[in-house]
């Protein structure tokens, strides 16, 4: 299958100074891409240079199979036929909804504007709101009147940065499924920029993690969630906490218990890709909240209480691990339970069987 948008080998400095590094990126047509990173990492970078907005110093990029980037080669951002929304939608205050949706077809007949504008209209649920102003509607209309302004041109990629930053919360999730719908009922291929991972879970098919102007991973949200391919990935979207361990033949040795690794535990630790341990350097261990366990009182204490917070889920706390009587550097164990701990207190948690993943300690 021919990829709708490939970027091969991209590179961009901005004032000398690298931003995007030799990246890579594949998208199928009609696919939603969540992408996602550290500020200043090269996310909005990347959609500029794809729209045309910034110039690459290396690399390839089609869209649609036609090449619009090459090593000798620079189609123009008008020529392009990608759409982009900005993170403060940019309506013209003076123009009705109307008369910014109509903006860019300039090229269409009267008749032929009137059909496409009623039809988006129609579809963005703003047919009752076409002679407003931008300031007489809400923040998530105002998003519908930017998604319509760019969709009147029928671009062939739809790039979105930080689109629901500006929309109430209450109202974010509705707005994501709404706009959703639409891209796939158009079959709208569109990456989005965001900061917030439950966005992409709403939104998108596929996720990148982005660092240091490289993709680290892409793949469906879940499997990124469930198996991250480095420390990096599972460190920026928070899957869990990272504890020292130790690796001894078929066993994982932690402050909070042991792990068998063999072929008839419950760990699948063939599955787990190991880097080579050098001399200086131990593992550490991912462990989220739901592979931890809290003890009868009776058990020896391992960690201390270091902060109380109350969820839907119950009771967060974060935890700090003790030894020789004395708690450690604060590791911030992430963990949730129905049960009333107090700041400081001292109780006992293991880690249950599970598939573990493990990283490099100096990562």
């Amino acid at each position: 299958m021919t990829a709708f948008l490939n970027i091969q080998q991209l590179s961009v400095k901005l004032q000398q100074k690298p931003v995007l590094s030799s990246l890579d990126l594949i998208l199928q047509e009609g696919e939603i891409l969540g992408l996602v990173g550290a500020s200043g990492c090269g996310k909005t970078t990347l959609l500029n240079t794809i729209a045309g907005f910034a110039e690459s110093s290396n690399g390839c990029i089609s869209i649609a199979g036609d090449e619009v980037v090459g090593s000798d080669f620079i189609l123009p951002a008008q020529e392009r036929q990608v759409g982009m929304i900005f993170q403060d939608y940019a309506l013209f205050p003076h123009l009705t909804v109307r008369e910014n949706i109509a903006f860019g077809l300039t090229n269409l007949t009267t008749a032929e504007q009137k059909d496409r504008i009623d039809n988006l209209l129609t579809l963005l649920k703003l047919t009752d709101h076409d002679n407003k102003y931008p300031h007489q509607i809400s923040g998530g209309q105002q998003q519908r009147v930017a998604i319509a302004r760019t969709l009147a041109t029928q671009p062939k990629l739809l790039l979105l940065d930080e689109p629901f930053s500006n929309v109430d919360a209450r109202l974010r999730n509705d707005l994501m499924l709404e706009i959703r719908k639409l891209l796939k009922q158009l079959n709208i291929t569109a990456i989005f920029v965001t900061h917030n991972k439950d966005e992409v879970f709403t939104f998108a098919d596929k996720m990148a993690v982005m660092a240091e102007g490289k993709v680290l991973q892409l793949d469906h949200p879940t499997v990124i969630c469930q198996k991250p391919n480095c420390y990096q990935v599972a460190d920026f979207l928070q899957l869990g906490s990272f504890i020292a361990c130790e690796v001894k033949g078929q066993e994982l040795i932690t402050f909070a218990g042991k792990l068998n690794l063999g072929p008839n535990s419950n760990s699948n630790f063939s599955s787990v890709s190991i880097e080579k341990q050098d001399d200086d350097n131990g593992y550490c261990m991912l462990v989220k909240p739901k592979n931890l366990i809290l003890l009868s009182d009776d058990a020896l204490a391992n960690v201390q209480v270091v902060h109380v917070g109350i969820t839907e889920q119950g009771y967060h706390y974060l935890l700090s691990a003790i030894e020789n009587n004395e708690p450690t550097e604060l590791i911030n164990l992430s963990f949730y339970s129905d049960r009333l701990l107090v700041l400081g207190q001292q109780v006992a948690v293991q880690i249950i069987p599970h598939e573990p993943l493990i990283f490099l300690h100096h990562q």
